[in-house]
């Protein structure tokens, strides 16, 4: 992440000029490319040997849509997608590898952006999310495991800041409320509802269409 963020620091000082931002308009597509960190607030446990689960976090490249309705409302959606440890601690049979999976979590927000016409453009926002599991590994301490996919919620606050009349800087926090039914040696150990609730935190570069 740091030297993600040293990356986007660079660029943002190639980009600063002394040109008026310009003021955001109905119709305006803002494109964004940012570094986020996917840190998961994660809680559930087996059915049969109890624990409590646990997953890594992970640090990915992150593209985002912006499309603006008016000045102040507008709809985005972001793509990445993280890969994650999956364990299970301190059950009765001790702690638990269950393995790797990847998480494909697209979330769609629709936005309020307060200031459209400063340089400084905060913004809140709320939405839905689907995330989908994929190239699930199993691990050692199990001899198969799977995981479902599920729809969540989310809420938004962030701000952008317009370098000029196109580029902008951005900071953004989300907090995503979604489980998963986590199943294991074909159903003889389960973990359902287990809460993943990640909050994803995002600092980028955008470009305004």
């Amino acid at each position: 992440m740091r030297s993600l963020f040293l990356g986007f620091l660079a660029l943002a000082i190639a980009l600063i000029s002394t040109a008026p931002a310009r003021a955001g308009e109905a119709g305006d597509l803002l494109v964004r490319l940012r570094g986020i960190g996917f840190m998961t607030d994660t809680h559930g446990s087996t059915d049969a040997l109890g624990g409590s689960a646990s997953t890594t976090n992970d640090y990915v490249p992150e593209l985002d849509f912006s499309y603006f309705f008016t000045k102040n409302i507008a709809a985005e959606l972001i793509l990445a997608t993280t890969k994650h440890r999956v364990k299970v601690k301190d059950s009765t049979s001790g702690d638990l590898d269950l393995g790797t999976v990847w998480a494909l979590p697209p979330v769609l927000t629709l936005q309020y952006h307060f200031n459209p016409d400063g340089q400084w453009k905060p913004y809140l926002g709320a939405g839905i999310n689907y995330t989908i599991t994929y190239a699930d590994k199993k691990g050692a301490s199990v001899s198969q495991v799977s995981y479902s996919n599920e729809f969540g919620y989310a809420f938004q606050a962030g701000i952008d800041y317009q370098i000029d009349k196109k580029w902008s800087l951005n900071f953004d926090l989300k907090k995503v409320f979604v489980s998963t039914d986590i199943s294991a040696n074909n159903g003889a150990v389960n973990a359902k509802s287990t809460d993943l609730d990640p909050w994803v935190i995002g600092f980028g570069v955008g470009y305004t269409f």
